[in-house]
């Protein structure tokens, strides 16, 4: 499961999950990208053990470990967002500290 949840906050860059789970997924995403920004082909290899996606991987290796370089840790952030309806879990946001919203810009660029 925390693979799977690893994988997909470097992929998407941001993802809804529990509190409880946000904060163990938190500390491998921070190892996975202080490996990318050591850079080596040992690193990449050992994020490709445990992240197991040969594109996510490319995409940490090649575009995250730029934005990332100048940072000496604490690349995610957990936004908490209240409690589930079924069973009143907290719930939060877990995403990368320089995640941006896609803008809208063809809707309102006509006007």
């Amino acid at each position: 499961m925390v693979r799977n949840m690893v994988t997909s906050v470097i992929e998407h860059e941001r993802i809804v999950t529990t509190a409880v789970k946000a904060k163990e997924v938190r500390k491998v995403v921070d190892k996975m990208i202080t490996l990318a920004k050591r850079g080596g082909l040992h690193e990449r290899r050992q994020a490709l053990s445990f992240i197991m996606d040969k594109k996510v991987v490319a995409k940490l290796f090649d575009s995250l470990k730029d934005d990332y370089m100048e940072r000496n840790g604490g690349y995610t952030r957990i936004i908490q967002t209240g409690q589930r309806i079924g069973d009143a879990a907290p719930m939060a946001i877990l995403e990368l500290v320089n995640y941006k919203e896609a803008e809208e810009s063809g809707a309102d660029s006509d006007a």
